[in-house]
């Protein structure tokens, strides 16, 4: 059954009976809920691709279609495969109830969205936060699905995946790291730090560089940097205290990426973090002079923006626009090391 519009008071009301994950600003250890891991993906399992942003075709979807098969997954396409409304894949309401069906239908075990592009802010006061929080789902996507993960691992206590969307190329790498991060564990052994079964897969890309060296650890959270800023100031913004912040971008101007950056900087996120891990920032130089004059070259804003933070940060990791992806689960925590470069989680982010 459709769902009906819920307006803005009836979510706020809602959202009060919902614990999340932190409220307050104190420490993870003062005041955290503990988060709801979701069942890894086995084989059988029922993987729902939704469109709750842009629109995507069959055709596009078909590589991943391929490999849930290729791994014995069942892909259930959504309503809205091959709809158009404009840039979205359709109305607000039609992309919140798809979205909530598949939450809600027990025969699907995980949604992972068709594309990203532009729309989820827009349902983020239509959705059900309880219901999500029971259905205890894996809801993966990247770029403009990162405001649903960052309001799903927030507002309903559960892990979300920012990883590859349906319409992603799906290369080793990327599949190899899906694989580590979502399929289910031998055994339930969330909290036995360094375990080898869950290290991610090795990146070895010259362009990958420290900008201050040292070693974090903390909760992981994060996203594309434009929605992330985006939601500053509402009921749906980043919680950063005590975290490892990731961002990645495409297609803005290094003065564009200052201002995002400058106004985390002025909001207090980026002042709490246990460490910051710059991912690619795609076709981000300056074409040539900026409408603002003479630019700054975009590591220069990157390492003005956070050299003085007194926590490790790394540029250029593989996550977001690129081919070659790491799967990156928001609440688990994870380890940054400036020195080698790289993220390792400490715990699994999927139960048995």
């Amino acid at each position: 059954m459709p769902i009906h519009r819920r307006n803005f008071l009836q979510t706020i009301a809602a959202a009060s009976l919902i614990p999340a994950v932190r409220l307050s600003g104190k420490s993870a250890s003062e005041d955290q809920v503990s988060m709801s891991f979701p069942k890894g993906l086995a084989a059988g399992s029922h993987v729902g691709i939704a469109s709750p942003a842009s629109g995507a075709t069959t055709s596009d979807i078909q590589g991943f279609i391929n490999l849930c098969n290729s791994m014995g997954y069942k892909p259930v396409k959504g309503d809205l495969i091959s709809n158009r409304d404009g840039y979205l894949s359709g109305s607000d309401q039609q992309r919140a109830d798809e979205f909530m069906r598949m939450i809600e239908d027990p025969t699907i075990d995980a949604i992972i969205c068709s594309r990203g592009g532009y729309g989820v802010m827009r349902i983020l006061p239509m959705l059900d936060y309880g219901s999500i929080r029971d259905a205890n789902k894996i809801i993966m996507g990247y770029s403009d699905i990162t405001s649903l993960l960052i309001a799903a691992n927030q507002l309903s206590g559960i892990i979300t995946y920012h990883g590859p969307v349906a319409s992603s190329t799906f290369n080793q790498f990327t599949v190899e790291s899906f694989n580590t991060v979502v399929t289910a564990p031998p055994g339930d052994s969330r909290g036995k730090d360094g375990n080898s079964e869950y290290e991610l897969p090795q990146f070895h890309d010259s362009s990958v560089t420290t900008i201050v060296s040292g070693v974090g650890r903390g909760r992981l959270t994060g996203g594309n940097l434009a929605m992330v800023e985006a939601t500053l100031g509402t009921k749906y913004e980043i919680d950063t205290m005590d975290a490892i912040l990731f961002l990645e971008e495409i297609n803005e101007e290094p003065y564009r990426i200052d201002r995002m950056l400058t106004h985390l900087w002025l909001s207090g996120k980026l002042q709490t973090c246990k460490g910051i891990a710059i991912g690619n920032f795609k076709n981000c130089e300056a074409k040539g002079v900026s409408i603002t004059g003479p630019t700054f070259t975009l590591r220069e804003v990157i390492e003005e923006r956070t050299k003085d933070l007194g926590i490790p940060v790394v540029y250029g990791l593989p996550f977001g626009h690129v081919k070659s992806k790491l799967t990156l689960p928001l609440g688990v925590q994870a380890e940054l090391n400036a020195s080698t470069k790289s993220i390792r989680l400490l715990q699994p982010a999927v139960s048995a």
